[in-house]
C-alpha cells in the first residue's frame, strides 16, 4: 500500500528557477550552424525573500531622473515582483524615446514558471525583461561564489545640506533599464546606480543584421554580463575609477570583458558545439572567444565588437589569429585598446592551462601521436574536452575575482594585478601541479606586462609578501568587529555593519598614535610631520577606512579560512607644477592647478590571530609616484584620454565616463 503524504506537508523552496535566454545575441539565429545554440535555459537562484525595503525609497519615472521619495508598503512581498524585482535587482522597463512604461513580466506566473520562462525572442519587451535580469543574477552569482560572500553595489553619495559633508546611503537594488536610450550604447551610471541599454538601427549589409532593423544591446549576453561587472567592480572597488594611471579605465574595461568571456564556458551546449566545430582547438576562431558579435557588425565591423584571439582583417574579411608582442602594453594607451591586452593575456593564460589538463586524453584519442584523425571528433571526448574547458574556465574566472581582494584599494596597474593573481591562487592552491600561475605569469610577459618592484618573474617573486607590520592590539579590536558577512546573511544589515566595522578601525587607529614608520608602513602620514598637502581636522591628517570586509575561501586541504579585507586611504594636493610641490606640502598658497593624489593600503589580517598577511602598500609619500601621475595629467599624448573619461566641462569629478568610454569605438 501506498505511504500518504500527511496533509499540508512542507514543500522546500526550490534551489533555483530555470530562464530562457540568447546564449550570445539573437544574430545566431540567422545562421544555420548555429541555430541550434541559439537558445539556452540558466538557472538562476530562487528569489522567495525580498530585504524589507525602507520607509522611503526613490523611484525615477525615467532612467534621466534621478528619482522623487515616495512613501512604499511596510512589508515587502515575499517573492520575486514583477519587472523582475528581485533583492539584487529592479527592471525599469521605461523607453524614453517612445514615452512609455512596457508591463513588466512576472516571471512567478504558473505558465511561465511550467515553460522556463518566457521564449526568446527580439520583438517581446517582457523577454527582455526576463534576459537582463536571467544574466545580471548569473553574473552575480559568479562573483558570490568566488568571493564568498553576498555582493554589495556602492552606496549613493548623498550631499548634506550644509555642503560640508556627504552621506552614503545604501542601494539595495541595481536598477536596470533594457529600453533607456536609442542609440548604439549600454553603460553602468554611478550617478543613477543603474544599468542603462540602447537600442539602435543597424546599418548598412554586415551579412547579419537586416539593414535598417532594430538592434537591442538588451538582447546581447555579452554586453548584460559586462556593464553589471562595472557596477560590481564599483561595489568592490569605488577608487578604482579615479584616473591616475593609464590601467585604471582600461582594468575596469578589461575585467569585464573577462567575466564575459568566461560566462561562455557555463552554457554545456554552446560549449560542446563549439568543441566540436573546432576539433577542440579553442585558440582557432570560435564564439567563445568573441564578443557581442550582432552589436560589433551592426556598427560597421567585420566581426565581433572584440575578441580575446585575433581580429578579422577589414581588407580582406580574413580572420587572423593574434600573435603577442613585447611591446604591446606600453604601445596601446586607449582604454579598450589597452585593456584588450589584458584579456589576451589571461585568455591565452586559460588556453595554455586547458592544453595542458586535456594532453592525456589527446594522447588516449590518438594512440599516443596526438594528431586527431580526419572528421568529427567522438562525442565522448568532445563531452571529456568540455568537462575539462568548463573546469579550467571557473577556475580561471573565480582567480581573477579572487584576485580583487588583493589589490591596492587605488591606482591600480595591470603589473599589481598580476600579483594580485598569484597570490589569490597560492592561498587556495599552494600547490600548483596544474601550473596556473606560471600560465598567467608567461602571457603577461609576452605582452610586456610587469609588476614594478620585484627582482624576477618567479612565482614566489610576484607573490605578496607578508610584511613585517606590528598593529597594537589589532587581534582584540578584531574580536569587536561584526564579520557575519556570509551568503545567508541580510545586505542592509551587511551595509550597515560594515560601516560601523570602519569606524570602529578608524578610531582605533586615531587613538594608536602611530609612528612615523608605522604610518608609512599602512602608506599614510599621520604624525604632526605630514605634508601640509593632506587636508586636516582637529589639527590631525584625515584618512578613511572605506571597506572592512572578509573574504572567505577553503584551501586546498580543505579546512575553511576567514580573513579580513581593510582598504585604507589618504588624499593629499598634488601640484600640476612639479616645482610649486614644495611649497604646497609645507601648506603655503600656490597660483598654479592642483589634483588629489591619493595613498594608502588593502590590509589582510587574520581574524583568529590578528596577524597581518599581507599589506599591499600605495605611499602616500611616494614622489615617483607622484610625478606619474601628474605625466599622465599633464602629458600631451595621454592628456586627452584624462581628459575625456575624468572630466566635464573642466570639472574634476566624473561625470557618466562610462557613457563617454562605451561611445568610443
Amino acid at each position: 500500500m501506498a505511504k500518504k503524504i500527511p496533509v499540508g506537508a512542507p514543500i522546500d523552496t526550490p534551489p533555483s528557477r530555470r530562464l530562457r535566454v540568447y546564449a550570445f545575441d539573437p544574430s545566431l539565429a540567422t545562421k544555420l550552424d548555429t541555430v541550434e545554440v541559439n537558445e539556452v535555459t540558466l538557472k538562476i537562484r530562487w528569489e522567495d525573500k525580498l530585504e524589507q525595503p525602507p520607509i522611503e525609497t526613490r523611484t525615477p519615472e525615467s532612467p534621466n531622473q534621478r528619482g522623487r521619495r515616495t512613501s512604499t508598503e511596510a512589508d515587502a512581498p515575499r517573492r520575486l515582483r514583477p519587472g523582475p524585482v528581485g533583492q539584487y535587482i529592479e527592471v525599469v522597463d521605461f523607453d524614453p524615446a517612445s514615452d512609455c512604461f512596457y508591463r513588466p513580466v512576472d516571471l512567478n506566473d504558473p505558465h511561465l514558471l511550467a515553460q522556463d520562462g518566457l521564449p526568446p525572442s527580439e520583438g517581446n519587451p517582457q523577454f527582455h525583461q526576463q534576459m537582463v535580469y536571467a544574466v545580471g543574477m548569473k553574473t552575480i552569482e559568479h562573483f558570490e561564489r568566488a568571493l564568498g560572500r553576498l555582493a554589495l553595489w556602492s552606496p549613493r553619495t548623498i550631499p548634506s545640506r550644509r555642503g560640508d559633508k556627504k552621506r552614503y546611503e545604501y542601494v539595495p537594488r541595481l536598477r536596470i533599464y533594457p529600453h533607456a536610450l536609442r542609440e548604439a550604447n549600454a553603460y553602468y551610471s554611478m550617478e543613477k546606480k543603474a544599468l542603462l541599454f540602447g537600442y539602435f538601427s543597424a546599418g548598412g549589409h554586415d551579412g547579419i543584421n537586416l539593414p535598417g532593423g532594430v538592434v537591442f544591446t538588451c538582447l546581447s549576453h555579452d554586453i548584460i554580463a559586462h556593464e553589471m561587472t562595472h557596477a560590481l567592480l564599483d561595489g568592490l572597488h569605488p577608487r578604482f575609477i579615479e584616473g591616475s594611471n593609464p590601467d585604471v579605465l582600461a582594468f575596469h574595461e578589461a575585467f569585464a570583458d573577462i567575466v564575459a568571456l568566461f560566462q561562455h564556458f557555463t552554457m554545456p551546449e554552446v560549449l560542446r558545439h563549439q568543441l566540436a566545430k573546432t576539433r577542440g582547438d579553442l585558440g582557432a576562431q570560435n564564439l567563445l572567444g568573441e564578443l557581442a558579435q550582432q552589436f560589433g557588425q551592426a556598427i560597421g565591423n567585420r566581426g565581433a565588437l572584440r575578441s580575446a584571439l585575433g581580429e578579422t582583417d577589414h581588407k580582406t574579411g580574413q580572420w587572423k589569429p593574434h600573435e603577442p608582442s613585447s611591446d604591446e602594453y606600453e604601445r596601446h594607451k586607449e582604454a579598450h585598446a589597452r585593456g584588450a591586452v589584458l584579456v589576451s593575456a589571461v585568455f591565452d593564460a586559460f588556453l595554455a592551462i586547458y592544453r595542458r589538463r586535456i594532453a592525456d586524453l589527446l594522447r588516449i584519442a590518438t594512440g599516443g601521436s596526438g594528431v586527431l584523425p580526419q572528421g568529427d571528433l567522438h562525442p565522448d571526448l568532445v563531452n571529456r574536452l568540455a568537462d575539462e574547458a568548463s573546469k579550467t574556465a571557473g577556475h580561471v574566472l573565480h582567480i581573477c575575482i579572487r584576485a580583487l581582494d588583493y589589490c591596492p584599494p587605488m591606482d591600480l596597474t595591470f603589473g599589481e594585478y598580476l600579483r594580485a593573481l598569484i597570490t589569490a591562487d597560492h592561498d587556495v592552491v599552494p600547490d600548483d601541479k596544474m601550473g596556473y600561475r606560471v600560465a598567467f605569469i608567461d602571457a603577461f610577459r609576452k605582452r610586456g606586462i610587469y609588476p614594478w618592484g620585484v627582482r624576477a618573474l618567479s612565482t614566489d617573486s610576484l607573490r605578496w609578501q607578508s610584511p613585517e607590520v606590528k598593529l597594537p592590539r589589532i587581534a582584540e579590536v578584531l574580536q569587536e568587529l561584526w564579520l557575519k558577512w556570509d551568503l545567508d546573511g541580510d545586505r542592509k544589515q551587511i551595509h550597515k555593519a560594515t560601516k560601523a566595522n570602519g569606524e570602529l578601525l578608524h578610531k582605533w587607529i586615531e587613538e594608536q598614535n602611530l609612528s612615523v614608520e608605522q604610518s608609512r608602513q599602512l602608506g599614510l602620514m599621520l604624525g604632526p610631520n605630514a605634508h601640509r598637502s593632506i587636508r586636516r581636522k582637529n589639527g590631525k591628517p584625515v584618512f578613511e577606512v572605506h571597506s572592512c570586509r572578509p573574504t572567505r575561501r577553503v584551501a586546498q586541504s580543505g579546512d575553511p579560512t576567514v580573513e579580513l579585507v581593510v582598504e585604507i586611504t589618504q588624499s593629499r594636493l598634488g601640484a600640476v607644477n612639479p616645482k610649486e610641490q614644495k611649497a604646497l606640502d609645507k601648506g603655503r598658497r600656490i597660483s598654479g592647478e592642483t589634483f588629489k593624489f591619493r595613498g594608502g593600503c588593502t590590509l589582510i589580517l587574520d581574524v583568529e590571530t590578528g596577524r597581518v598577511r599581507y599589506c599591499i602598500c600605495k605611499y602616500i609619500d611616494s614622489n615617483g609616484r607622484l610625478d606619474r601621475e601628474r605625466k599622465f595629467r599633464t602629458d600631451p599624448e595621454e592628456v586627452g584620454l584624462a581628459e575625456t573619461y575624468f572630466s566635464q566641462n573642466g570639472k574634476a569629478e566624473p561625470v557618466e565616463h562610462f557613457a563617454m568610454l562605451h561611445r568610443t569605438p
